[in-house]
């Protein structure tokens, strides 16, 4: 009988043990979780709705969200990916639905149906769970065909084959380290900006369709709709930087300058769209109605920051007054102070060094018998279901490679 220890009760945890007991109906398919609860963050994703995929299905498309592992993941998803993700929950009986925007969640908008679904197809599978099983010592097989050795607070457990899916926990990375892998060090990614301006103060709710973001004297920048919060400036354009940008922005301390174009045009063509309305709207108060596609209230703060007076009239707006009007539509610069967490998501960019995984099977190139998947590998991706697809990938190539292996005690006596 083969056995399989599965530390991490997350997303790509039970999806493994599920996958582990359908494919070896005798194998023996334990979770270890050191808290209290499984699929914790499953619950809270996606506003409590669980983002589980995206409707994206061109695997070369699909690995153009991941700012780390894209090269790796374009092999695993030509053999698993987002549609197979929502086959696998529409054959266990939980409908999805494609979003408008691509995001792919249940049909009962509802993160607890997700958790159920998973939790009836790992009971149904025969997957054992045991709560509060923090794993403090990890040991390799002392030579081939020896089992891994597994230590609990309560308990020593050998498995021919362990799978950690543990995310970023620090006591999980030094282990893996003493085993010999290298571990990127750890940083946050989809997080947004903490700014302080009056050109976005009371404006709460407020959002830019179409923004053009661009981080000051680097060459990271990122299009996509604003959205301007309490504390400073969110949104997938903000998100898309602040995944990309993971480790440039830590590196600065979460402090440096962000250009904002408002109206994603150059400045010489939003001159040429003022001096236009100029002629146009010649009688008319600059600040009495928004153009430009931009809401009222933030176009009549640009208007301000521009230093005109939102009563002044087309008509008499100097040139002078003309280009500063466009540098703050197309190149406000904003001071960023700080982050913020993404609503309650808490991703990270960092984990195991991927080259020293083997993709084909989600197996450590360094320890036999030793898989990964999830957030414990240094692969990460923007907002809209990737992140929980990468670890369903992996979950379900690394459950083949562990079932694919020979039960030690078939080697040794």
């Amino acid at each position: 009988m083969r056995r399989i220890i599965i530390i991490g009760g997350g997303a790509a945890g039970f999806f493994a043990a599920i996958r582990c007991a359908e494919l070896d109906p005798q194998a023996k398919v334990v979770v270890l979780e050191r808290g209290s609860e499984v699929l914790a963050k499953v619950k809270i994703s996606g506003g409590g709705r669980c983002n589980l995929t995206h409707g994206c299905f061109v695997p070369a498309e699909l690995v153009r969200n991941y700012p780390r592992g894209s090269r790796e993941l374009l092999g695993p998803f030509t053999r698993f990916a987002c549609g197979d993700t929502m086959a696998w929950f529409e054959q266990r009986g939980l409908a999805t639905k494609i979003e408008d925007d691509g995001r792919v969640f249940p049909v009962s908008d509802s993160s607890q149906s997700v958790i159920d679904c998973l939790w009836s197809a790992a009971q149904r599978a025969g997957v054992k769970v045991w709560l509060k099983q923090r794993v403090e010592r990890l040991t390799a097989p002392a030579q081939v065909g020896a089992p891994w050795c597994v230590v609990t607070p309560h308990q020593t457990l050998e498995a021919d084959v362990v799978l950690v899916t543990t995310g970023s926990n620090p006591r999980m990375w030094q282990q893996l380290a003493q085993l010999g892998h290298t571990l990127v060090p750890a940083v946050p990614s989809l997080f947004t900006f903490n700014i302080k301006d009056p050109r976005i103060t009371g404006l709460e709710g407020v959002s830019a369709p179409y923004a053009e973001l661009h981080i000051e004297h680097e060459k990271l920048s990122a299009v996509g709709p604003l959205l301007i919060t309490h504390w400073g400036l969110s949104g997938p354009g903000i998100l898309r930087l602040s995944a990309w940008g993971a480790r440039l922005l830590a590196s600065r301390q979460y402090r440096f300058s962000l250009l904002v174009n408002w109206v994603n045009r150059s400045p010489e063509q939003a001159r040429a769209d003022l001096e236009e309305l100029k002629i146009e709207n010649a009688r008319q108060q600059t600040g009495a109605h928004a153009q430009l596609g931009l809401p009222q209230r933030l176009w009549r703060n640009l208007v301000l920051a521009a230093g005109i007076s939102p009563e002044t009239r087309w008509a008499d707006l100097s040139k002078k007054q003309i280009t500063q009007l466009s540098e703050q539509l197309t190149q406000g610069r904003f001071e960023v102070n700080g982050k913020s967490t993404f609503k309650e998501e808490f991703v990270t960019a960092g984990g195991i060094d991927l080259r020293e995984v083997d993709f084909k099977t989600f197996g450590s190139k360094l320890c036999p018998g030793l898989f990964f998947a999830g957030e414990v590998l240094d692969i990460d991706a923007i907002t809209g279901g990737f992140n929980f697809q990468a670890a369903w990938t992996g979950a379900w190539i690394a459950a083949e490679g562990m079932c694919a292996s020979k039960p030690y005690h078939a080697n040794h006596p």
